[in-house]
């Protein structure tokens, strides 16, 4: 397995999202009078905060700084100024709250001569937590859990979320007037759409109660008493484009996607290979996409040629056994299926911020490897694979063979990245070895 070029292209797409390389050039000056509010949230929300400070207080000497970072836990750094919290993810917890309700607080302080710097990233919808009015924590994971076992993607979650919300869709931009707003974001969303990221919390949201609802029932979802009766009042529709809390707003962002996806491309270019890339924002069921990837790829080899086939996006897992992985596991354990032993062809499948799926730890695996002798080893230990991804079990399958990927947090998060590495001519250099293959 050539788990080392492997590894140096996930690497490679991590670090092009790192706030450390992405994001000093695009913050702003410091406010000529007033404070510099910060407000973190998501997965790199404590790597942004740490370089934001580097950048006030090392280069430009200003200290009028004031704000809270929140990441998942495990994804916290060490701050001076703002105050680092770490809460839950996927399903938000009790820290979420008391951290979003602090923000809010801050956010509700800022004036006119202040600036708001609002640094997004994946993983603020669970990690800023404020429930509408009549919700409970309770409710909000017992929600937060049936969507992430439905199949719904990032765009229909989020589009539920912001409407059950005090801070989402557009409410924290509320919040923060008459300063003025300035997000910075690091996309991990398909098509690198501001409303969707974090859940839009300081961008108007055209979606609606009616659209939330309608994805409840796409997925027959019943949701507790409480969040049925929020869907059904009207002060719980968010800010629309046009609304005056948007007047004083801006948002860019700082990494996307395909520029990690491109990253990724130049290793695998300067290793001989040529370079496929399907896209930076592909969805579905990841089985169903490895097929198709898995097809791809040995038609490649059958032409004999040598390439890298990259995409990114963020599949989904219809969760109907009890086992543990999440989409990238998943996605390779179908394409080891798929490509049922085919020579030359290795895979890595992981999500850029270092976790997919699991319990919420830092510790989680970020993904796996494959490659021609995945099967066979995973025989040789008495598996059985098609069981096992009919069960959700993947995370136990690649532990088994040692084939996890586990870079640890990554501090960003540009959603997943798969690589499938196709040589011919290092399947016919094998055969020539063994006459038996």
């Amino acid at each position: 397995m050539n788990r080392e070029l492997l590894t140096k292209i996930f690497d490679a797409a991590v670090e092009r999202a790192h706030p450390r390389s992405c994001l000093p050039p695009h913050l702003p000056l410091p406010p000529t009078r007033g404070r510099l509010l910060i407000f973190a949230a998501g997965k790199a929300a404590g790597s942004m905060a740490e370089a934001a400070e580097g950048f006030y207080l090392d280069r430009h000497g200003f200290d009028q700084i004031e704000g809270i970072a929140v990441a998942r836990h495990g994804y916290g750094r060490p701050l001076c100024k703002l105050e680092m919290i770490e809460a839950g993810h996927p399903v938000p917890d009790a820290k979420g709250i008391a951290a979003t309700e602090r923000t809010l607080e801050l956010a509700a302080s800022a004036t006119a001569d202040d600036i708001a710097l609002v640094l997004m990233s994946g993983g603020a919808s669970a990690n800023w937590i404020a429930p509408a009015t009549g919700i409970s924590l309770d409710d909000k994971r017992e929600l937060t859990r049936a969507l992430l076992k439905s199949g719904a993607n990032i765009v229909e979650m989020n589009c539920v979320r912001k409407h059950l919300s005090r801070i989402k869709g557009g409410r924290l931009a509320a919040s923060l007037a008459p300063a003025r707003i300035i997000t910075l974001a690091i996309s991990d969303v398909p098509g690198d759409d501001p409303s969707v990221i974090g859940s839009g919390p300081t961008v108007p949201d055209a979606t609606t109660l009616q659209d939330a609802k309608r994805i409840l029932e796409k997925y027959r979802i019943a949701p507790p008493a409480s969040i049925a009766q929020a869907l059904n009042d009207s002060a719980n529709e968010s800010p629309k484009p046009g609304d005056k809390a948007f007047a004083n707003a801006s948002l860019e962002i700082v990494a996307k996607p395909q520029a990690s996806l491109e990253a990724a491309a130049a290793i695998a270019t300067a290793a001989g290979y040529e370079p496929i890339l399907l896209g930076a924002d592909l969805e579905g069921e990841a089985r169903d996409v490895a097929a198709a990837h898995a097809a791809l790829a040995i038609r490649c080899k059958r032409e004999g040629r040598k390439v890298a086939i990259l995409s990114g996006g963020e599949l989904t897992v219809t969760i109907k056994g009890k086992g543990r992985g999440g989409p990238n596991q998943e996605y390779a354990l179908a394409l080891a299926l798929a490509l049922n032993a085919e020579a030359g062809i290795v895979a890595l499948a992981g999500d850029t911020d270092g976790t997919d799926g699991g319990a919420g730890s830092a510790e989680d695996p970020a993904g796996a490897f494959i490659d021609e002798n995945t099967l066979a080893r995973a025989a040789a230990r008495g598996l059985d694979p098609a069981g096992i991804l009919g069960q959700n079990n993947s995370t136990h399958f690649f532990e088994t063979l040692g084939d996890l990927l586990t870079p640890g947090p990554t501090f960003t998060n540009v959603n997943d990245l798969r690589a499938i590495l196709v040589d011919s001519s290092a399947a016919r250099q094998a055969k020539d070895r063994d006459p038996f293959t």
